[in-house]
């Protein structure tokens, strides 16, 4: 089972948990909480995101991107572990099973799920294969906050409310922002062998200043959301309790200002990671507050 923990990349799979359960504490907040479409919406992220990893860690060798002199963590089909074709089953029986879910999400709430999971497919094949992989063209950070912020806090609320909550959008933007930052790390650390590649991210069209930058600023986004909120009147005192987590987000910017090689960019995408999902939590339980 080793091969496949390190294709599916369970350190990253908080990146789907996350904007389920903001999503689900604004439909709470609005009344429309169901705890089967809940789960049903947190499987079927999951398993997205599953068959993107999978799907990229197949794409990413076939195109030349991951190579010995990758700084990154262990690629399966790189490094032998796992034939192509063997990756490649799992990504379709992942979005497979992903699509089975969509569809008893489509039975609760109707035509609209069906066109976001169809989007929501077709990104996670698209992200790194396909005639013209999103990621190759510096589209990958766009995708992952429409998908894994946006569409993904909406969406599960509307699954269980039946409509959308207003503040389901404003909700959005800090989960979405935060899931982005992971990204941005991702393609920060491997710009060098990307470029080689011909994978045109952020990070090789603009340099690596401008993605720690950029870093940054997702990070001040992230937390200045639920502050004007608050400000605003839409959320009580308790929606500020993600700002708890404030010294541990000025300590992940300190350390990617500074961070230089493939070993301190690894630990700074699951602290990136595990930021998100502690924001997350702190967040909902803001919301149901």
């Amino acid at each position: 089972m080793s091969p496949w923990l390190l294709a599916i990349r369970p350190a990253t799979l908080t990146a789907a948990i996350a904007p389920i359960l903001v999503g689900s504490a604004v439909a709470a907040r609005a009344g429309g909480f169901r705890l089967a479409p809940a789960l049903a919406a947190l499987t079927g992220a999951l398993l997205l995101q599953i068959g993107a990893n999978l799907a990229n860690d197949a794409d990413d060798f076939e195109r030349g991107a991951d190579t010995d002199a990758r700084q990154g963590p262990t690629r399966v089909t790189q490094s032998g572990l796992l034939r192509g074709a063997q990756v490649r089953a799992a990504q379709w029986t992942a979005l497979a099973l992903a699509a089975l879910v969509g569809g008893y999400l489509i039975a609760v709430a109707g035509w609209p799920i069906a066109v976001l999971g169809l989007a929501a497919i077709a990104a996670a094949w698209a992200y790194t294969g396909g005639p013209w992989p999103l990621g190759y063209h510096g589209l990958g950070e766009v995708f992952v906050f429409l998908f894994f912020g946006l569409a993904a806090v909406v969406g599960s609320a509307y699954v269980q409310a039946g409509a959308v909550p207003p503040l389901a959008w404003s909700a959005a933007l800090p989960v979405g922002a935060l899931v982005t930052a992971i990204m941005v790390v991702n393609n920060t650390r491997d710009a060098a062998t990307d470029r080689d590649a011909g994978k045109r991210t952020l990070a090789v069209r603009f340099g690596t200043a401008a993605t720690r930058a950029q870093y940054l600023l997702l990070l001040a986004c992230a937390y200045a959301v639920p502050t004007a909120l608050w400000w605003r009147g839409a959320l009580s005192p308790w929606g500020l309790l993600p700002l708890l987590t404030l010294p541990l987000a000025a300590a992940l910017a300190m350390r990617m200002t500074q961070a230089a090689d493939g070993a301190a960019f690894n630990t700074l995408l699951i602290a990136t990671a595990r930021l998100h999902l502690v924001f997350g939590v702190l967040f909902a339980a803001g919301l149901l507050v």
